[in-house]
């Protein structure tokens, strides 16, 4: 771990952000360029006293979750943030692999989304990051650990749970496109890859998941109107708008009601009621 390097590196990269840059509100006058150790701090959920010791030198060695948390924070590039990981003493995370460092430039946009659901997932369905409407629509997902990270395998092994969010009309079709956007998942990053272990977990572990597979169906796509069951609000018709990076292994999901609709009313109905327990808690 180069201690003066990764201190001298977050510092220069904290000093280049605005407030705006992170969607953050500027405030009063500042004395310093960039941003505060604080607002570094709270952006990637760390402690600002634990933020200040890495800037001064005198930290213990960061893990690669906080690592993570600090790329995401810091808006860092796929480069830079292998550098970030080096200066620290960890191995570079493979890029074929899916990781929870969302593209700087779908998390600009994703930034600056407030008023309507929005969330960046990962081509293997996790959540990355999302905001507070995706969260109380959805489920609150980017906090989930182990295998209940992948929408897949909360769908095929949590039905339950899952598939309430959803008309079961429209379940089949839902089934076929989960299993179709993992297939093309594996054709990209391999078959012993993260996609890999998560399509043997499944096979293991879903009938419907094993048949469905066998279709041998390709795609990666997503329906661009949904219909969404919210326990307290019921259905909420939304159009769904998607960003993918260059390489698609991330995109970016906006989520529209009509406007001067009922569903647009919904939608501000739930930032009143927040996320509701029928999400990762319950699994």
């Amino acid at each position: 771990m180069d201690r003066e390097a990764l201190a001298e590196f977050l510092r220069t990269r904290r000093e280049q952000l605005q407030p705006a840059d992170v969607g953050l509100a500027a405030g009063p006058r500042r004395r310093a360029p960039g941003l505060r150790r604080e607002e570094v701090a709270q952006l990637a959920l760390m402690s600002t006293d634990y933020y200040t010791r890495l800037e001064q030198q005198r930290g213990p060695q960061p893990s690669t979750q906080m690592l993570a948390s600090l790329a995401r924070a810091l808006r860092l590039t796929a480069d830079e943030r292998d550098y970030l990981y080096r200066m620290a003493g960890h191995a570079v995370p493979d890029r074929l692999s899916s990781t929870g460092h969302v593209a700087p430039a779908l998390q600009r946009v994703f930034d600056r989304l407030s008023d309507t659901p929005a969330l960046v997932i990962s081509n293997l369905g996790e959540t990355l990051v999302q905001n507070a409407l995706a969260a109380a629509l959805l489920g609150d997902n980017a906090g989930a650990s182990g295998w209940d990270r992948y929408e897949p395998y909360r769908w095929f092994v949590r039905p339950d749970v899952e598939r309430r969010r959803y008309p079961e009309q429209d379940h089949a079709r839902h089934s076929r496109a989960q299993v179709a956007g993992l297939r093309a998942a594996i054709g990209a990053m391999g078959s012993q890859s993260r996609a890999g272990e998560l399509v043997a977990e499944l096979i293991q572990r879903s009938a419907e998941f094993r048949e469905l597979w066998d279709r041998q169906e390709v795609a990666q796509r997503f329906a661009d109107h949904k219909v969404l069951i919210h326990p307290e609000v019921g259905a909420i018709e939304v159009d769904c708008q998607v960003l993918f990076t260059e390489d698609r292994a991330q995109a970016l999901l906006v989520l529209t009601p009509e406007p001067r609709s009922e569903d647009e009313d919904k939608i501000r109905l739930l930032s009143v009621l927040g996320v509701q327990q029928f999400t990762a808690s319950e699994r």
